[in-house]
């Protein structure tokens, strides 16, 4: 699994009110959507109502590519992409549903239901990550040592 995260420092958003601003922030502060002019411009994109609208709005929920499709109104390329992002981060889950026909469709969801608890595999990769920098720079550290 590919595992790629923007860290960066920024400020708790405790005081912001609107759980649609906190969530733009945040998805712009971790690379998931491009920074845009104003929060109503980033609520009208596909990513962020994908994310809102789909994971967040329905944590319990599993969505089908036809139901993500009629909802947002978007392309199932455009639909992907984000997707593929939000499962990179590991915050979704696919999942096998019955369809119609008798048949499986796959289906993707909040992990756990929950997006604290789904955030809190993020964090372990992003702390897996540290931990392999730190081991790196003290080996190439160790490396440069017995050079000179």
């Amino acid at each position: 699994m590919v595992f790629e995260f923007v860290v960066k420092s920024n400020r708790p958003l405790t005081d912001v009110k609107e759980p649609e601003k906190v969530a733009v922030a945040i998805l712009m502060d971790m690379g998931f959507l491009k920074r845009v002019s104003s929060p109503e411009e980033a609520m009208n994109t596909v990513g962020y109502r994908l994310f809102m609208e789909c994971f967040l709005r329905r944590p319990d929920k599993a969505w089908t590519m036809e139901e993500m499709e009629a909802l947002l109104g978007a392309s199932r390329p455009s639909i992907y992409n984000h997707l593929r992002r939000l499962k990179e981060l590991d915050l979704l889950e696919g999942v096998a549903l019955e369809g119609e026909d008798g048949g499986v469709k796959k289906g993707y969801r909040l992990r756990y239901g929950d997006i604290s608890r789904a955030w809190g595999l993020v964090e372990a990769h992003v702390d897996m990550a540290m931990r392999n920098y730190r081991k790196n720079i003290d080996h190439l550290s160790a490396l440069l040592k017995e050079e000179g």
